[in-house]
């Protein structure tokens, strides 16, 4: 080979280098002096696993989720609710959930336990789940009905992860925060340390690299201990999209760069739990300092329960955020539609309402739902789509805004969110849109115009 032709080899090959090395800059800003302080990582509160590669995944999770759908269909033990002809909500037939006026003590739990022939089986301040072996929700209702210290009885009902997955590979292009104007935002705020973001979800991958100096001590609601490890992957991937580490080589940047995730693990390994265990780990987190709550989950038959528990949380002025629902359905779906949640709808990459998220009056905001890159089960990434993965970029936002201006009630918080949108669709407010798609910029100065 001649000696030009090989220096314009190795120079063409130079310049590739340096583009790529751009792009990746771009979408990785440095990190500035005053937020160095910040980035210093303190030691995490779960170990981190030996490093290996990241391994890139290829999911057809949305069979996986129809199985799901069918098994509770068909299962003996669980009763099966229509709404509208199509959608369904779901609550186990021998099983009520209770509050009650005043705690009972336990010579009254036994007297109940045997009257139902059944067990209390989890509890938490008057709340009850009770479990008996004979006798039908029907048949249990109508004893609670006649008990004097009752304030009122309901089905533990069962809530279904709002991912809408697909079998799309890891997509190496975050469309999604360019979409929302996530590095403008950042001229402005990176987030902090003292703004605690829960995820009540599936858990969180304690040791993934890009999530593991970002977790804050969680909770395991089913286990009722403080290891509330990720064995379905839904609650892993809502974490990386808030949380994601900047700037440590790893596969994605998240929206904050600061704010501590507390990962809450009330639902199963197959992606399901039960309005208990839900608001169980609401209040949790509400007692634990949580600024924020994500509630990547939903249900469409409403519950006492779980709206004390919002209201609970509200008045204790965190701001709580929820998926729509990805039925493509007008149905209210819970908690979303709670006043006291921004209920969040999905967007394609086009700006079009996305095929499967849900609408309708209750809708607040719109955010990135589809193909949505983000951290997975054991140092894995994957691209989902759903409302699921649309509500923490707006839970995100929410984390920046109070680190950027903590003065702020949630109530302020929610209007500035639902201010500074991007209309899409009609305008105005509509069913499909609710206000408009977040806007990271605008919302962040908006606060920092309000301090």
């Amino acid at each position: 080979m001649k000696k030009t032709s090989f220096l314009i080899i190795v120079t063409g090959l130079a310049i590739v280098f340096v583009t790529v090395a751009g792009i990746i800059a771009l979408y990785r800003p440095a990190v500035n002096k005053q937020q160095a302080q910040q980035l210093k990582t303190a030691p995490a509160p779960y170990e981190p696993a030996p490093r290996s590669h990241p391994t890139i995944i290829t999911l057809n999770s949305l069979a996986m989720n129809e199985t799901i759908k069918t098994k509770l269909n068909r299962h003996p033990k669980i009763v099966k609710i229509n709404h509208n002809g199509r959608d369904q909500s779901h609550y186990y037939n021998h099983e009520i959930t209770v509050r009650f006026h005043r705690m009972p003590t336990e010579r009254d739990i036994a007297r109940i336990e045997q009257e139902i022939d059944g067990t209390a089986v989890n509890r938490f301040d008057h709340f009850f789940i009770f479990r008996s072996n004979s006798k039908t929700y029907n048949e249990l209702i109508n004893y609670f009905r006649q008990h004097p210290n009752a304030a009122y009885a309901e089905p533990n009902y069962i809530f279904l992860q709002n991912e809408q997955p697909n079998d799309l590979l890891y997509s190496r292009y975050q469309w999604n925060l360019p979409a929302i104007q996530t590095e403008e935002g950042w001229q402005l705020s990176h987030g902090k340390k003292s703004v605690t973001i829960a995820v009540i979800d599936s858990g969180v991958d304690l040791d993934h690299p890009d999530l593991v100096h970002r977790l804050q001590k969680g909770y395991n609601v089913l286990a009722d201990n403080d290891i509330p490890q990720d064995d379905n992957g839904h609650g892993t991937h809502v974490a990386g999209i808030i949380a994601s580490d900047p700037n440590n080589h790893e596969g994605i940047a998240g929206i904050t760069w600061f704010n501590p995730i507390m990962p809450i693990k009330a639902l199963n390994n197959e992606g399901y739990g039960t309005s208990f265990d839900v608001a169980k780990g609401i209040r949790w987190a509400v007692d634990h300092g949580a600024k924020v709550i994500n509630l990547s989950l939903g249900n469409y038959q409403t519950s006492t329960l779980l709206q004390e528990a919002v209201r609970y949380a509200y008045d204790h002025d965190v701001v709580l955020v929820a998926a729509s629902g990805n039925d493509r359905s007008s149905q209210p779906s819970f908690p979303a539609a709670y006043p006291e949640v921004l209920s969040v709808g999905a967007i394609n990459p086009d700006g079009s309402s996305a095929e499967y998220s849900n609408y309708g009056t209750y809708l607040d905001v719109v955010a990135p739902g589809t193909n949505i890159p983000s951290t997975f089960l054991g140092h894995r990434y994957a691209a989902l789509s759903g409302t699921s993965m649309a509500a923490p970029h707006v839970s995100a936002l929410a984390g920046l805004i109070r680190s950027l201006n903590p003065k702020l009630t949630n109530k302020q918080v929610m209007q500035i969110i639902t201010r500074t949108t991007v209309d899409l669709g009609p305008i105005g407010k509509d069913a499909y849109f609710g206000h408009g798609l977040i806007n990271v910029y605008r919302a962040l100065e908006l606060a920092n115009d309000l301090r």
